[in-house]
């Protein structure tokens, strides 16, 4: 059975790294990383922990052990993982539901990760029904960045309820920012 909750302790961030760790381009195989998606960012403890703090990271258990998560990133993060400050740049222009991103209440799902064992099986948008749920109170939307070529990871976010809001490039990718409105 798995349990969505959210990350309460060094345990789970030390989870959550070593998922993330496995799932980064790195440490996958070319054909792996286009089937099955990956993860950009490898975040470190403190960083983590620090973003924790503000709200809980949403994560997926199965037996005691996190077989999944999404991080919750608030803007003043943006100048913490140097990866991310073109995103952050990007938003602040941009306007969504006619309303300027840089005054509307919003955070940005920093990363999701599924196991690779879980995979298929409904995790992603359990995660993402949670992270709604413990959220979607204090912001009107999330908005998260996604590679154009992780095209599973595009297509499951849209199936959740993202629209793609912008395009841009960066000299080493191609991103998509990708919006969920809550109102």
């Amino acid at each position: 059975m798995i349990e969505y909750a959210t990350a309460v302790g060094q345990a789970d961030i030390k989870q959550i790294l070593e998922l993330q760790w496995i799932n980064l381009p790195k440490n996958i195989s070319t054909s792996e990383a286009k089937d099955q998606g990956f993860v950009t960012v490898h975040h470190d403890t403190d960083i983590l922990t620090a973003m924790n703090e503000k709200f809980q990271h949403v994560i997926a258990k199965h037996d005691g052990k996190v077989i999944g998560y999404t991080l919750v990133m608030l803007p003043e993060f943006g100048n913490q993982v140097p990866v991310l400050t073109p995103m952050f740049d990007k938003i602040n222009q941009l306007t969504y539901k006619d309303k300027p991103l840089k005054k509307t209440p919003y955070f940005v799902m920093g990363q999701v990760c599924v196991d690779k064992n879980f995979r298929g099986q409904g995790v992603f948008t359990g995660l993402y029904q949670k992270m709604k749920v413990e959220m979607s109170t204090h912001f009107d939307c999330i908005i998260t960045e996604i590679a154009t070529r992780n095209t599973r990871s595009m297509r499951a976010h849209e199936k959740v309820g993202f629209e793609t809001i912008n395009i841009f490039s960066t000299p080493e990718e191609e991103w998509a920012i990708v919006a969920w409105d809550w109102e």
